[in-house]
């Protein structure tokens, strides 16, 4: 880029450099797509909540993907991320109870014209939590095969010298050898295209059971009893859940490459 010499202050203007083009062939650089996958993990989890929980009313769960390196010169990728899981659940408050009568009377069957005044009050509260997980897979096959590391190499050379000996060997004789006072080396460093990853789609299938499910001596604070005196199944409050987890997800795998575009093929 030449110089305009008429500076001041330092500043200097510039003229930009033309460059002819040759619009019938050129080299580019872009993303090229060396595979597609489709990829599936299984997980066991335990959601541990730190209040009783009543119902679940909703969850919501995002997949993030960490990393993903495919380790060249192998076919071998390397996964890491994890799930981002809202769970939205009804807490329950205190028992509440229309009559006059303590949750020890409400237990007696003779009591039980009373127990259709009961109800339950409950908060709506949220629950976030990340489960990691991590897997290993192989490529079987590249669409577009991918542009190899270079390795980077460091060479070392010296230069003969031959010096005078000393005393005890002939006076024509000299010391031929390297000048081990002097260090030389020539090093050579190649700056690859890493191959990067975008995740096109995933699909997350859960199930979730209750466990650690209390008492009813621990539970007469709260819940809906029956005639008999018995709190109802679908009322009993929990504080974990066996959780067991099913992850499809497509990835794209990518990698820079520098193309040569001739318009003679299109």
């Amino acid at each position: 880029m030449p110089e305009n010499k008429n500076n001041t202050n330092d500043h200097y203007d510039c003229e930009p450099k033309k460059h002819q083009l040759h619009h019938s062939s050129m080299v580019t650089k872009f993303p090229v797509v060396l595979a597609e996958v489709d990829l599936q993990k299984c997980l066991f989890h335990v959601t541990e909540f730190t209040e009783d929980v009543l119902e679940i009313k909703d969850v919501k769960k995002r997949l993030v993907i960490t990393q993903c390196r495919l380790l060249l010169p192998t076919k071998e990728l390397f996964i890491k991320g994890y799930i981002r899981k809202n769970i939205r659940y009804a807490a329950p408050a205190l028992f509440v109870e229309q009559s006059d009568c303590s949750p020890e009377q409400i237990l007696d069957p003779a009591l039980s014209d009373y127990l259709t005044q009961t109800s339950i009050q409950s908060d709506i509260r949220s629950h976030t939590e990340k489960i990691p997980f991590e897997l290993r897979t192989e490529i079987k096959e590249f669409s577009s095969m991918p542009e190899l590391p270079k390795s980077s190499s460091h060479n070392e050379f010296d230069f003969f010298i031959s010096q005078s000996l000393p005393s005890g060997f002939p006076e024509k004789d000299q010391m031929l050898s390297s000048d081990l006072t002097q260090f030389h080396q020539e090093s050579k460093q190649y700056y690859n295209e890493l191959p990067y990853c975008e995740l096109i789609s995933h699909t997350i299938i859960e199930w979730n059971e209750a466990l650690t499910r209390y008492p009813i001596a621990r539970r007469r604070t709260y819940g809906i009893f029956g005639s008999s005196g018995e709190l109802l199944q679908e009322d009993v409050p929990f504080r974990s859940t066996d959780d067991k987890i099913v992850i499809d997800f497509k990835l794209k795998i990518l990698q820079n490459q520098q193309i040569f575009i001739s318009s003679a093929g299109i």
